[in-house]
């Protein structure tokens, strides 16, 4: 067989400048005319920018010119239908990135090539690797036009690029270029410059800022003191956020509902719920009336205090003023349940919820539905879908895939393909991943002709086309240990025109290994090296596996012996495999030599390594040995499991020694393993036989208590 083995940023946050530096540079600005106006374009120092700018590449309406892989902005106006994909990106990134940007977006803009709308903007905001490039950009086109300073999209947009790629700080550098070139900080960038602070957690800086806006020119409102008290809140600084909230007067600012509302809802995060009423009731005192947001928040804050009598008051008086629930407050309410109360509980008040409300009741279901399958209450779930299905309930996508997944892993087989039958009728699409969840759930239940029925519909729908989703094909059906059906899907690949990879190989040959076939393992060997490929570690893994399923070890060890040669590393999983094969021949000695060598090539031994030889000293009743390798996996910092703790048990018990089994089984609980049924049972058993039992009656009902199955008919009952 020797034959067989051969063919085989975050950016660190700069600090902010003092005061009086911010102070100094603005009296610079200052002097050099605080109205500049934009500069003019200058056309000979524009044309010689334009080509090092765009690569010497003139912009073309010819797509034959075009990179395939790569998108260009054209020589015509940019419109509101216009892909993303046909900006050229690098070309404003480019731009950006220049002191003199401004100017050279002016002249594009003037010679007609940007014609400005939400879905340019917005691209162009996205797809910018540095994040000042995209303020930049969002400061020239508030100038432009000042409706986009206002846009919610635009600012959600940048908003999300300065927190996933910021920080941006307020430099003095910066705002000399931003002065400079006729451009300004206003309040709705520095809205969303301080928002961005705040989920960063700077909330020193946000502080800071806020407290010099002065010198920016910008005066203080209820707005930007809602930007700084949320950006607090956000950061975690709520008593910050509180004295905020009392300075507002003192700059001529009142609270409105906004201001209240992130209040409220910062107390209601920590769970602080009579503040959070005391505040309700002062902004009614101003005459600022509850909204649906306040109720959400309360909701949501009641729910996750455990409160839940309180948050049904809620909605009991969001009823009596006539305010609808919205789609925020229907999820708070059904996953702010599940998480304060037992499942089942749970589910009763999610479906009382649901019955009292007329509003998003679709909405409601999916979530409800999406909260049973993610606590794998999957006989609920099958029940509420098959009945919400008879009256003509449809749920979303998402939420249908989510539902089959966990009927499928915890339902009634035949109950859940019925209900899937019934929705697919009326339109509703299976995902692939599901598909073949159900169809290896048929194949393992012998229901063949079924599951091939289920195939073929994923394949009538298009779902298998690429080689990945052919790799999961051929997976399913190895897990099955349906080869045939694996052979058959790899040779449809090869009809199509699709190329298999390493994947799509090791992934055969592990199946074929795993059934004993070893030859067709060594068949598959040669066309993966025909192919080009090179067997990597999941490759020799499979294979000794395989030949030493087939009691071939020498051949296992000759294979093993020669990875190093083809430049792969064995891992673990390489000696596990051996140590395991060689402890089951009963060549103990062998396997230690193993598990040294394992020590030396550097490679950690886990609990698997440990446990076959442990297992293998305990059965041939060398205590001591075992007890070694016991205390060098305690001393590796490796947690014991059941198979480690059972041997020992078994041992004892087999040699009358219930007293040491006993104290086994405590450590074991001490150490946060529970023992599972084989464990528990093995000493009940023993106890019984040594007529202990008043002792295996305790035990017992300590495992009936902690859900564990014994046998009650060892206990004489």
């Amino acid at each position: 067989m020797r034959g067989l083995a051969l063919a085989s940023c975050r950016a660190s946050s700069s600090s902010l400048n003092n005061l009086s530096q911010v102070q100094e540079s603005f009296n610079q600005l200052k002097s050099s005319g605080e109205s500049a106006s934009k500069p003019k374009a200058d056309r000979n120092h524009v044309s010689n920018v334009e080509a090092s700018l765009r690569g010497n590449t003139p912009y073309s309406l010819n797509p034959q010119l075009r990179r395939a892989n790569s998108a260009s902005i054209t020589s015509g106006p940019i419109s509101a239908n216009t892909c993303s994909k046909s900006i050229d990106h690098r070309y404003f990134s480019r731009i950006l990135s220049r002191n003199d940007c401004f100017l050279l977006l002016n002249h594009d803009r003037s010679a007609k090539r940007i014609i400005l709308n939400p879905q340019f903007v917005i691209s162009i905001l996205q797809n910018q690797e540095n994040p000042l490039h995209s303020l930049k950009f969002y400061i020239w086109v508030s100038k432009i036009d000042p409706s986009f300073a206002k846009n919610q999209s635009v600012k959600a947009v940048l908003a999300n690029c300065l927190y996933r790629k910021g920080p941006v700080l307020l430099s003095v550098e910066l705002l000399k270029d931003i002065r400079n070139s006729g451009y300004r900080v206003n309040e709705d960038m520095l809205c969303v410059l301080i928002g961005s602070w705040g989920r960063l957690g700077l909330v020193k800086y946000c502080d800071e800022i806020f407290g010099q806006i002065s010198f920016l020119g910008i005066c203080p409102s209820t707005r930007l003191y809602n930007a700084v008290i949320d950006a607090l809140i956000k950061s975690n600084s709520l008593d910050l956020a509180y004295l905020k909230f009392q300075q507002m007067s003192a700059d001529n600012c009142k609270p409105d509902r906004f201001t209240y509302n992130i209040l409220i809802h910062g107390v209601c995060r920590i769970g602080v719920m009579d503040e959070a009423l005391r505040l309700v009731k002062q902004m009614e005192g101003l005459g600022f009336p509850p909204n649906v947001f306040t109720y959400t928040i309360l909701i949501d804050g009641f729910l996750n205090a455990k409160r839940v009598d309180e948050a049904f008051r809620v909605l009991e008086t969001m009823k009596a003023r006539k305010l609808s629930p919205n789609e925020a407050t229907i999820r708070a309410f059904i996953h702010g349940v599940f998480c304060c109360v037992a499942p089942i509980k749970a589910f009763e008040l999610a479906i009382r919820f649901i019955e009292g409300e007329r509003v998003f009741r679709r909405l409601a279901c999916d979530t409800l539905l999406c909260c049973l399958s993610n606590n794998n209450m999957a006989t609920e779930a099958g029940a509420l879908l098959g009945k919400l299905g008879k009256r003509g309930y449809l749920p979303d996508s998402s939420t249908f895939n989510i539902t089959m997944n966990c009927l499928i892993k915890g339902f009634d087989l035949n109950e859940t393909c019925n209900i899937l039958d019934r929705f697919v009728e009326k339109g509703i699409k299976l995902g692939f991943s599901n598909y073949l969840v159900l169809i290896e759930a048929l194949y393992k239940a012998g229901r063949v002709s079924e599951g091939d029925q289920y195939f073929n519909q994923m394949v009538k729908n298009g779902l298998v086309s690429n080689v990945f989703s052919y790799n999961m094909v051929i997976d399913c059906f190895c897990k099955t240990s349906m080869m045939d059906k694996a052979a058959n899907a790899f040779k449809q690949m090869h009809y199509k025109g699709i190329t298999p990879n390493i994947v799509t190989f090791n992934t055969l040959i592990s199946g074929h290994c795993k059934v004993g076939e070893i030859s067709k393992a060594r068949e598959l060997l040669l066309m993966l090296l025909e192919h080009g490929f090179k067997p990597d570690i999941f490759t020799f893994n499979s294979i000794i596996y395989g030949l030493c399923q087939s009691q071939q070890i020498d051949d296992a060890l000759g294979c093993f012996n020669e990875i190093v040669e083809w430049g792969v590393s064995p891992n673990a999983v390489t000696y596990n495999i051996l140590i395991r094969s060689l402890c089951v021949i009963g060549d103990v000695p062998q396997s230690m030599k193993l598990l040294r060598n394992m020590q030396m090539d550097g490679i950690n031994p886990d609990v698997f390594s440990f446990n076959a030889l442990i297992q293998s000293f305990c059965r041939m009743g060398k205590v001591e040995n075992a007890e070694k390798l016991f205390v060098s996996m305690l001393s590796m910092g490796l947690i014991p499991d059941n198979y480690t703790y059972g041997a020992f048990i078994k041992l004892f018990c087999e040699s009358g020694r219930s007293s040491e089994a006993k104290e086994i089984l405590l450590s074991m609980e001490a150490n946060g393993c529970v023992p599972d049924s084989f464990t528990c049972n093995i000493i009940l058993d023993t106890l019984v036989k040594q007529g202990q039992f008043e002792e295996a009656q305790k035990i017992a009902k300590t495992c009936s208590e902690s859900g564990i199955l014994v046998k009650c008919e060892l206990l004489g009952s």
